[in-house]
């Protein structure tokens, strides 16, 4: 049974002095007062009761200091959080279960990096260590962003959708719209098999265009795309029919390249429109709702993650999962039977193009 008074100094001749003897918070506290006289004791007791006070005081701070956690405890931590966790267990493992978040500098990076991806590209590091690893310790160190409420499209085409969409643009004049040479639909069917922006599509040049491997080389742009390689389905270069050597693939409906200027885009968004409204379909589909469906549809597929970023053009996963919508499991069943096959090993599990309605070789 502990002391009532634990703070209670005690006399010692040994020394000629008051000497304090307690434990606080399982340490000891063990010490001489400056006091040399025995008969100054309530002296001793008062300075004894300041110091077990102020001792405690300490203790009490020191607990409620925050401890700096581990990488994988704040890995863990980030994960629960909604982060994501696709790069991050081959990292904790490098750093291992006592590495503290303090001690993760550039050296300890570049080490890392070294270690894990020795021969990958500066891009591939960047995208699977460096940004993760930042996000952690952002989020170990209070830093993360609150995420504000996902106000971003979430409306993707089903094939059955893009089918009547395909459709009527192979039909411009029941949609009221002057296109001879079928121009809407050769952008729609490149944005539904590649993925690519709208103003990307639009100021494509065709002596990027290999027909070899069924490849276009996207140039990308500073803020939005990366530049790369996309591989096109079939059925879009069915759709797209005959592809310049050189200069504009996909000019305007009037037959005139697109005039650069920003956010140029917005120049489909006429025509598209009057296709849309022939296909039934409501105005929450627009232009960039094709890079949505390819997205969903390319994964539903494939279910490669590593080309979907790299085909998709984008650098943070976060955002190609923002693009990625959760999808029924028979998709990518039904897209073979409209005829879009995104896998690398293209099989024959229905009947290719079974329910095709369109087929087109190109305007003239």
């Amino acid at each position: 049974m502990g002391r009532k008074h634990p703070w209670k100094p005690t006399w010692s001749e040994k020394t000629n002095s008051w000497i304090i003897d307690f434990w606080v918070d399982g340490k000891r506290i063990r010490r001489r007062l400056p006091i040399h006289d025995k008969e100054l004791e309530p002296v001793a007791e008062t300075r004894a009761k300041e110091i077990y006070a102020e001792v405690w005081r300490s203790s009490g701070q020191a607990a409620t200091k925050q401890k700096i956690p581990t990488f994988r405890e704040a890995s863990s931590l980030y994960i629960e959080a909604g982060g994501e966790a696709r790069f991050l267990p081959r990292i904790v493992a490098h750093f291992g279960k006592n590495t503290q978040c303090d001690e993760i500098n550039e050296i300890a990076i570049a080490r890392a990096a070294r270690a894990l991806y020795p021969l990958a590209k500066p891009e591939t590091v960047r995208r699977q260590l460096r940004v993760p690893i930042k996000a952690v310790l952002n989020f170990a160190a209070g830093n993360r962003r609150q995420k504000l409420p996902d106000t971003r499209r979430t409306r993707w085409l089903t094939p059955e959708e893009a089918e009547r969409l395909l459709v009527a643009a192979a039909n411009p004049e029941v949609a009221g719209l002057r296109d001879p040479h079928c121009q809407t639909l050769r952008k729609i069917a490149f944005m539904l098999g590649t993925g690519a922006g709208p103003g990307e599509t639009m100021g494509l040049d065709g002596k990027h265009w290999n027909p070899a491997t069924m490849e276009w080389w996207l140039p990308g742009t500073k803020t939005v795309y990366r530049a790369r390689f996309v591989r096109l389905p079939s059925r879009t270069v069915e759709l797209i029919g005959p592809i310049p050597d050189e200069g504009p693939a996909f000019p305007a409906p009037n037959g005139h390249p697109y005039v650069f200027r920003k956010n140029r885009g917005g120049q489909m968004a006429v025509a598209f429109g009057k296709i849309r409204a022939a296909a039934g379909l409501g105005p929450d589909v627009v232009p960039y709702t094709c890079r949505h469906s390819w997205a969903t549809w390319f994964y539903a597929q494939t279910t490669d993650w590593a080309s979907l970023l790299d085909q998709g053009g984008w650098n943070r996963a976060d955002t190609a999962n923002r693009y990625r919508k959760i999808a029924p499991a028979d998709l990518g069943q039904r897209l073979l039977a409209h005829g879009w096959d995104f896998r690398p090993d293209r099989g024959e599990p229905v009947r290719f193009g079974e329910m095709v309605s369109l087929r087109f070789n190109g305007g003239s």
